[in-house]
């Protein structure tokens, strides 16, 4: 299916204008897109329900949903980054090169270290209340 937002150097000399709705509809295809094509975004989701869940349970305070949210939008958003840069490197690199296989490994590895990040959080806000619970 063809964006039909499609933005491009001719746009812009054609002196077609986007609007701010223009701009999200673009930015909801390219998310779509990386849940529709993306093995880990769907893993990503699972984790970030699972994470709504425990928090209800828990009954966490303010401060963790706050935590909980900026630690799941931030995995999706380096998700959504690495599946752009590997697109793009797809893109100018079609044949196999050890510069590509660099920086695809490196976008991969800056989704696992926010991943990591997330658990850490997950552990600061979870185990406390679940300890409580628990009754430890």
């Amino acid at each position: 299916m063809r964006n039909r937002f499609v933005r491009n150097a001719k746009d812009k000399r054609q002196g077609e204008r986007f609007s701010l709705a223009n701009a999200f509809a673009c930015a909801t295809c390219g998310i779509a897109h990386a849940f529709k094509t993306q093995r880990n975004m769907k893993i990503h989701l699972a984790v970030a329900l699972l994470a709504l869940v425990f928090g209800i349970v828990l009954q966490i305070e303010a401060w963790g949903w706050a935590a909980i949210a900026l630690a799941i939008g931030l995995v999706f958003a380096f998700e959504c980054m690495n599946t752009a840069l590997e697109a793009v490197v797809d893109l100018v690199s079609p044949e196999y090169s050890e510069l590509a296989k660099h920086a695809k490994d490196c976008a991969a590895g800056a989704v696992l270290v926010c991943a990591l990040g997330a658990v850490a959080v997950a552990a600061v806000v979870y185990v406390p209340p679940a300890l409580a619970l628990a009754g430890l």
